[in-house]
């Protein structure tokens, strides 16, 4: 009988131990799980802020695109400097008119 009380014993602690070995491992892929899906997010985050970026600067390109094209012709740039920097033709009277409010 005790041989069998010690056979008992010794399988009941190697079960235990077993059974530890198991939660120790399921806990140490669980961390391991919620850190990788935290990383996913992140980047997906990220990933998203990316490309309303490049979005934005899609657009911002393409109006410089226009502006390019706009300073292609002689005639915009005349117009341009006359408005921006006050620049008259001969003849020509500037009268400017401010819109701010004092």
């Amino acid at each position: 009988m005790a041989v069998k009380t010690k056979t008992r014993r010794r399988l009941r602690v190697k079960s235990i131990f077993v059974l530890m070995f198991f939660i120790l491992l399921i806990i140490y892929l669980s961390y391991n799980l919620v850190g990788s899906i935290n990383k996913i997010i992140l980047i997906n985050k990220e990933k998203k802020e990316l490309e309303s970026r490049i979005v934005s600067l899609e657009e911002e390109e393409e109006k410089l695109q226009a502006d390019i094209q706009k300073l292609e012709d002689p005639t915009y740039i005349a117009r341009y400097a006359r408005e921006k920097y006050l620049y008259s033709k001969d003849g020509e009277l500037i009268i400017r008119f401010d819109d701010e409010e004092e």
